[in-house]
C-alpha cells in the first residue's frame, strides 16, 4: 500500500471508525425507448410520466426516445437501486407496447435526420434544451448522442471533511478544501480510470446501423454487427464519447479557479467549424452559439465536479459560489446483465474506488501527462483485454494487470475500513469480485457479450432485443410497487405538468433576450 494512503487510512480509523459511512450516492441512467421490433422510437414522451423538463425522477437526455432515469442521493446503495428499479417499474407501466434498450450502444438507428430531438415545451428554457441538442446533432452526428450510459453521483459525508482537513493539517476554509479535494480526487481518477472502462465496460460490439464504425477499423463478427475483439467500452472509445472534437479542448483540473476559467472560456471561444454550421438559419437557431462550446455540459469527461445549481444558475456560477458538492462519474456502461442496468458490486467498489482516489497523492496534472492519461482511456476501451495491451505510467510502460492489481490492493485498505462500520464483509466483496475480473478477462462483461454472441450466433442488435424483451417480462412479473412508492411517482408526473405550465406562463422575454441574458453572465 502506498505510505501516504496508509498514513491517511489509519489517521482517519483512528480518529472516528464512522468517518467514512454515510456518504450519498444517487445514479442517473439512460436508456432509448425502441419498438418490439428493436427501431428508434418516434412517439412523444409518454403522458404517463409527465414533464421531461421539469419530472425530478424521469427525463429525456437527448432525443425524445432516450430516457433518463434519477434516483435522489441516499445513504445506502440499496435505496439507490431500489429507486431506480421502482422507476423502471413505474416506465414501463406506461410505455405501451414499446421497450427499453438495455445495452449502451444503440438499437436500429436511422440516419440523423430520423432521430426525434427531445422536446420541453414552448418556454425559453424548454426551447434553449433543445437548440442546445440539435447544436450537439449538427457538431458531432445525432447517432453519437444516442449512445447511453449510466451515471454514479457520490459525496463524502458532511462530517468527514472538518475531521480530513484537521488530517491534513490545512487551515483553508472548508469549502475552499473540500473543494481542493474533490479536485484531488477527479485528477486521480482521471490517471485510474481505465479500470472503471476494464471492469464494468460492456460495449464491445455493435449494431452496423451505426454509422462510422467501418471507418473506425472496426471488424465484422457477422453480417449485422461491427466489433472489436479485445474492446472493453466502444462507447468510451474514439468511436464514441472520445472523439476528436472533444479531444482538442483542455480543461486544468488543478483547481476550482482553473476549471472554472477554461470552461467558461471555451464557451466564449468562436470555432470556425462551427461557425460554418451558422448560428440560425431561416429564422431558427441550429445552435446556441458557434464557439467551442456551447454551455458546460457540452465538455464531454468521465467525472465532473458539481453543485444542485439554482434555477437559472449556470454550473461554473454554482461552483464558484459554494465550490464543489459532490462528483459525477460518467464512464460506466449500461449492464446488459442488470435489469436495471447496475448493481450494488459495482455501487459499492465505485465508492471504495473513489475514496482510494481521493486519499492517494494526487500531483497536477500538465498536459503531457494528460496525453498519456487519454491514451490510457481509449487504449483500454478498444483493447483493454488484449494480455499483450500495456499502460502508459510515468515513464514507464506496464502491464493492465499489473497495475490494475495494485489498485485493487489500494481500495481493499479502503473497504475494509468501510467495512468496519457495516459489520460486515460487503465492500470487500465487491474488490474480490473485481479481482476475479483482472485475473480472468473473460469474465469481464465485456467478454461475456462476445461470448454470447458468438454462442447464439445472434446479430448484436438481435441480442439486445431479446434481453429488452426478458426485462419487460421481468418488470411485469415481480411484485407490483406498494401504493406509497407508487403514489410518490404518481404525483411527480402530475405536478411536474403543472410546473411546466407556470414555467410556460412566466415567461416576460423574447426567446433571442433570454439567450442574450443567460450568456451575458459568463
Amino acid at each position: 500500500m502506498e505510505q501516504g494512503l496508509e498514513r491517511r487510512l489509519a489517521a482517519i480509523s483512528a480518529a472516528d471508525t464512522d468517518a467514512l459511512h454515510g456518504g450519498q450516492r444517487g445514479v442517473e441512467k439512460e436508456a432509448l425507448r425502441v419498438t418490439r421490433d428493436g427501431f428508434l422510437s418516434t412517439l412523444r414522451h409518454p403522458d404517463g410520466l409527465g414533464s421531461a423538463l421539469t419530472n425530478r425522477y424521469i427525463t429525456t437526455d437527448f432525443s425524445e426516445a432516450l430516457l433518463e432515469f434519477v434516483t435522489p442521493a441516499f445513504a445506502t446503495t440499496w435505496e439507490a437501486l431500489q429507486c431506480l428499479c421502482d422507476i423502471h417499474q413505474f416506465t414501463y407501466a406506461n410505455l405501451g407496447d414499446e421497450l427499453l434498450w438495455p445495452a449502451s450502444m444503440p438499437c436500429l438507428v436511422p440516419e440523423d435526420e430520423g432521430i426525434p430531438l427531445a422536446r420541453y415545451g414552448s418556454s425559453n428554457v424548454g426551447r434553449m434544451k433543445t437548440i442546445y441538442r440539435r447544436g450537439l446533432g449538427f457538431r458531432y452526428g445525432r447517432q453519437m448522442q444516442v449512445i447511453a450510459g449510466v451515471h454514479f453521483n457520490y459525496s463524502l459525508p458532511e462530517d468527514f471533511w472538518p475531521l480530513y482537513r484537521q488530517i491534513a493539517g490545512s487551515t483553508a476554509p472548508l469549502a475552499d478544501f473540500r473543494s481542493e479535494q474533490y479536485l484531488h480526487l477527479i485528477r486521480n481518477f482521471r490517471r485510474m480510470g481505465w479500470l472503471i472502462l476494464y471492469l464494468f465496460g460492456a460495449s464491445p460490439a455493435l449494431c452496423k446501423s451505426f454509422a462510422g464504425a467501418e471507418a473506425a477499423g472496426l471488424k465484422s463478427l457477422n453480417a449485422d454487427t461491427w466489433y472489436e475483439p479485445c474492446a472493453t467500452s466502444l462507447r468510451m472509445s474514439d468511436l464514441g464519447y472520445s472523439n476528436q472534437n472533444q479531444s482538442r479542448i483542455n480543461i486544468s483540473l488543478n483547481s476550482l479557479e482553473e476549471y472554472v476559467r477554461d470552461l467558461s472560456r471555451a464557451i466564449g471561444t468562436p470555432e470556425p467549424s462551427y461557425e460554418a454550421i451558422g448560428v440560425k438559419a431561416n429564422g431558427e437557431y441550429r445552435q446556441l452559439n458557434a464557439n467551442l462550446l456551447q454551455i458546460e455540459n457540452e465538455f464531454y469527461s468521465p467525472v465532473r465536479p458539481k453543485r444542485i445549481a439554482r434555477s437559472g444558475e449556470q454550473p461554473t456560477a454554482a461552483l464558484r459560489r459554494d465550490g464543489i458538492e459532490y462528483v459525477e462519474i460518467r464512464s460506466l456502461d449500461i449492464n446488459p446483465f442488470d435489469p436495471s442496468g447496475i448493481n450494488q458490486n459495482t455501487m459499492r467498489f465505485i465508492e471504495a474506488f473513489l475514496i482510494y482516489c481521493l486519499l492517494e497523492d494526487s500531483p497536477r496534472i500538465d498536459d503531457a501527462a494528460l496525453g498519456a492519461i487519454s491514451a490510457n482511456h481509449v487504449g483500454t476501451a478498444k483493447h483493454g483485454r488484449d494480455p499483450e495491451f500495456r499502460l502508459q505510467r510515468g515513464d514507464a510502460s506496464v502491464r493492465l494487470r499489473d497495475w490494475a492489481a495494485e489498485i485493487l490492493t489500494n481500495v481493499a485498505a479502503v473497504a475494509d475500513v468501510i467495512d468496519s462500520h457495516e459489520g460486515g464483509a460487503s465492500y470487500m466483496d465487491s474488490v474480490r469480485l473485481m479481482r476475479q475480473l483482472v485475473k480472468d478477462p473473460a469474465a469481464t462483461p465485456s467478454a461475456r457479450v462476445l461470448s454470447d454472441l458468438e454462442e447464439t450466433r445472434s446479430s448484436f442488435f438481435e441480442y439486445v432485443l431479446a434481453l429488452a424483451a426478458n426485462y419487460s417480462d421481468y418488470f411485469a412479473s415481480i411484485a407490483p410497487l406498494d401504493d406509497a412508492r407508487k403514489a410518490v411517482l404518481e404525483k411527480e408526473a402530475f405536478d411536474s405538468l403543472r410546473r411546466q405550465q407556470e414555467i410556460e406562463e412566466a415567461d416576460e422575454i423574447s426567446l433571442d433576450d433570454y439567450l442574450q441574458q443567460y450568456f451575458s453572465n459568463y
